[in-house]
């Protein structure tokens, strides 16, 4: 509706500019549709009477009708550019969202190629071993500390950017979000658990980033990214339920 209301007004816009002021010594002006000096003459057409008249020219001001008309000019090749501009933009989205899949995920559009981020096995480690964290199931742990961790030091998916836009499509609403993943031995801890005795409740921290999210017509379809720029280092986009372990990841590297 606001794109229509917008060209409906720029289809006016060159109506509106057909009309000159033509402004007199006064101060006063004319609504003209054209004006013509010929020597001490300035003879022009009336917008209120639709017709030829004149006025002598040292009654016009000149300067000021002129200094206005090509304001209102520059104002409305401006205003053609934006709306351009804002054509073309939507245009490249709707290409880049006819390539993404109905299948739930994280996905990149690079050198417009469609890239799926694959979602990364996730393990709980704490005092008794390590455990295999199933896709959206909690893991039962006892009561202490633990790590949610992703194998190996680094990620295998390289990101060579440091603002990154992914498009995240989920299975249902859902917490989301984009978090820091800190490089140990042989793993990397996505977030850190405390399990308080006697209640058996989850207290979970991460290093969450600042996101930008964009919401995308369809279900639970985003376009994120950071609100600053990402310093080289591991990173993971994470669907999650707080409280209860329960996550999926998709991780990255930025080089």
């Amino acid at each position: 509706m606001r794109r229509a209301l917008f060209g409906f007004v720029l289809f006016l816009l060159p109506l509106a500019a057909a009309n000159v002021k033509l402004y007199t010594t006064d101060g006063d002006y004319q609504l003209v549709r054209e004006y013509q000096v010929n020597g001490d003459r300035v003879r022009y057409f009336s917008a209120d009477r639709n017709e030829w008249e004149e006025i002598p020219t040292s009654l016009v001001d000149l300067k000021k009708t002129e200094k206005e008309a090509a304001a209102r000019e520059a104002d409305l090749d401006r205003r053609a550019r934006e709306f351009d501009a804002e054509e073309q933009a939507e245009r490249a989205e709707k290409a880049e969202l006819a390539k993404i899949p109905q299948d739930s995920g994280i996905y990149r559009i690079e050198n417009g190629v469609l890239r799926t981020i694959p979602v990364a096995d996730i393990t709980v480690h704490n005092s008794k071993g390590r455990s295999v964290l199933k896709v959206l199931t909690p893991v039962p742990i006892i009561a202490g500390k633990a790590t949610v961790e992703l194998d190996g030091e680094h990620s295998a998916n390289v990101v060579r950017e440091n603002r990154p836009e992914f498009f995240f499509r989920l299975d249902k609403q859902e917490s989301f979000g984009l978090v820091e993943v800190t490089s140990g031995k042989g793993a990397r801890v996505v977030e850190q658990v405390e399990i308080m005795p006697v209640s058996n409740e989850n207290l979970e921290t991460r290093k969450l980033v600042p996101i930008f999210t964009k919401q995308l017509p369809g279900d639970n379809f985003y376009k994120v990214w950071p609100r600053e720029p990402l310093k080289p280092g591991e990173y993971a986009w994470i669907n999650y339920i707080d409280g209860k372990v329960d996550l999926r990841a998709w991780d990255f590297r930025i080089e």
